[in-house]
């Protein structure tokens, strides 16, 4: 059967134990259509009940005032410990490992002030090239911070010449010719550009085998792949939640902290009252006493009204099972790129997959030779949310907690139709 029919897309939906969790978001109508919403490596959509947790917060706000730090249905004090068990599933860590705090590049700031700590010739750090620019500033000034020229100091591995990917023995071969000189390894474990999943378990032991400390910047990952921090032995990590986790626009992010670096009271931070011991958090004591936990690295009190719909979003993944989303998130890729090649063929057009068929999470990125904007405009104007990339990209992502097969034939069928008329 021909894989754009709609009866095809049509029995793997209905298929699809995981469908009707597509109820619980609002899919955007922009100017009266009905979208077909494959920016979830962006911004992830509404969940239904964000509302509803946010309206709650703010009710508790408005019934008891200070009161509410003690006596709101989910007091406000500890209120950043309510996502520690369902985070710890996402990422793949022990719930005292994780934390919702911040923002994705500050968390990442934060953690290299710990992490980041150049001593004689370990002065160097190593991340992959066209990394997504926050994180090539982000790096570039820690090297500055410390008195260090990121022309020399900031070791890049690229694509092979042609190539779209970077593979992991350039990585690995990077390691060894530096390993001495590298303090730090800082790469994002899915590269925002091709979509590439990263060899996270291989190169962090690689690594830290020639005495490196490993980071991973997890913007793109958390929540879209499995992720098994804690048992990789992973340094540190940070993410955002307004991408695969549908926490809202800018939602307060996440990180993790090793159990293998907590309790360390020598060890750098940039300290806060709220990363300080608990049960003597209030007696204001002069001196700095962090808590045992991830939770050191916290410096103030949780944003809760931000941190509402990050409460709803987790609840969904809880229910629907990390490992069941993985698992739908792999078909629904897998029929997109059938329909991508389905179309090229039935239209005799170049649509070139940059991302490795073997190393992928939700995200595909297609290379449209010779059409360029036009095309993506064109998608837009139809009702099609994609992503366009400088020179000739458009980025897609298929979420499996929202995104419908019939989604994705749908897609096609208007690719074909314009592809056919240019």
């Amino acid at each position: 059967m021909n894989v754009l029919d709609q009866s095809y897309a049509a029995a793997l939906d209905q298929a699809d134990s995981l469908a009707s969790f597509r109820d619980q978001f609002h899919i955007p109508v922009i100017d009266g259509k009905q979208t077909l919403y494959f920016t979830g490596n962006s911004l992830g959509l509404q969940p239904k009940n964000a509302k509803e947790y946010l309206s709650e917060e703010l009710e508790d706000w408005k019934n008891w005032g200070v009161e509410g730090h003690f006596r709101a249905r989910r007091p406000w004090m500890p209120y950043h410990e309510f996502f520690s068990e369902s985070l710890s599933k996402i990422v793949g860590a022990k719930p005292e490992e994780v934390v919702v705090m911040g923002s994705l590049t500050n968390n990442l700031h934060l953690l290299m002030v710990s992490f980041f700590r150049p001593q004689g010739q370990r002065t160097k750090i190593l991340c992959e090239a066209k990394a997504f620019p926050s994180d090539q500033y982000a790096l570039a000034s820690q090297l500055r911070f410390h008195g260090l020229d990121p022309a020399t100091h900031l070791i890049e591995v690229a694509p092979r010449e042609g190539e779209h990917h970077i593979h992991t023995a350039d990585f690995k071969a990077a390691i060894d010719k530096h390993g001495d000189e590298i303090a730090m390894m800082m790469i994002g474990g899915v590269n925002y550009y091709t979509g590439q999943v990263m060899a996270m378990e291989e190169l962090t032991a690689h690594a830290q085998k020639r005495g490196v400390t490993v980071g991973w910047d997890l913007a793109h990952g958390a929540g879209n792949i499995e992720l098994h921090l804690h048992d990789w032995n992973v340094d540190f990590a940070a993410w955002c939640h307004y991408k695969y986790l549908n926490a809202g626009p800018g939602a307060t992010a996440g990180y993790f902290v090793h159990e293998k670096h907590h309790g360390q009271s020598d060890l750098p931070r940039f300290e806060g009252w709220w990363g300080h011991d608990k049960e003597t958090r209030f007696q204001m004591p002069e001196t700095f006493k962090p808590i045992p936990t991830a939770e050191a690295w916290q410096l103030s009190n949780a944003p809760v009204m931000a941190m509402a719909p990050v409460r709803a979003s987790f609840d969904l993944v809880d229910q629907a099972g990390v490992r069941n989303l993985r698992a739908k998130s792999e078909k629904l890729t897998a029929y997109l790129q059938q329909v991508i090649e389905a179309v090229a063929i039935e239209t005799d057009k170049f649509l070139e997959i940059i991302t490795p068929e073997g190393a992928r999470g939700a995200q595909i990125s297609v290379h449209v030779h010779g059409y360029g904007k036009p095309l993506f405009d064109h998608l837009m104007a139809e009702g099609v949310i994609v992503d366009w990339r400088e020179p000739n990209v458009i980025r897609m992502a298929p979420v499996p907690m929202y995104n419908s097969f019939e989604d994705i034939r749908s897609f096609g069928q208007i690719l074909k139709t314009y592809l056919e008329s240019h």
